[in-house]
């Protein structure tokens, strides 16, 4: 499933909204940690689109088919921009500029790749089978940066 988004702020919230109902079809709960994850990182990778590239996107959600399996959600931003995403080093007060570390703290994978003329973001986020009485052993966490390389812009 996916969205086309214009390249203008107002867009990010569309895009949240949009991924918190197409979840509640899903099986994965609105308060679960997963679900806030990923609405926190289409706000993210959305952003950086509207923000960055001044371009339409698309953001498109690959998710589970069945509750309580073990599973993988996947979210990609599609874009017209050539520029390579840039991973920032900020200082404290800076009030932007670590999307890219937020994506990488919470997805437990991410990269992205040249697409024609754009490119495409990807996160994944794992979701393991809840045993009764444990809490959830994943759902975020460390990136492992498959396929993932930087150019300078």
């Amino acid at each position: 499933m996916q969205l086309e988004i214009r390249p203008d702020p107002a867009e990010v919230g569309r895009a949240r909204r949009w991924a918190r109902s197409r979840l509640a079809g899903s099986g994965i709960q609105a308060d679960e940690p997963l679900a806030e994850t990923l609405v926190l990182l289409v706000s993210e990778l959305v952003t950086n689109a509207v923000v960055h590239t001044g371009c339409p996107a698309v953001l498109r959600l690959v998710l589970p088919g069945a509750v309580g399996e073990e599973t993988t959600v996947r979210l990609e931003v599609d874009d017209t921009s050539g520029r390579a995403p840039v991973p920032r080093c900020v200082d404290g007060d800076a009030t932007g500029g670590r999307g890219l570390a937020l994506v990488d703290g919470l997805a437990d994978r991410w990269g992205w790749s040249r697409e024609g003329a754009g490119k495409r973001i990807w996160c994944e986020l794992d979701r393991c089978p809840e045993p009764a009485d444990a809490p959830p052993a994943c759902a975020g966490g460390a990136a492992a940066h498959e396929g993932l390389a930087y150019e300078a812009v």
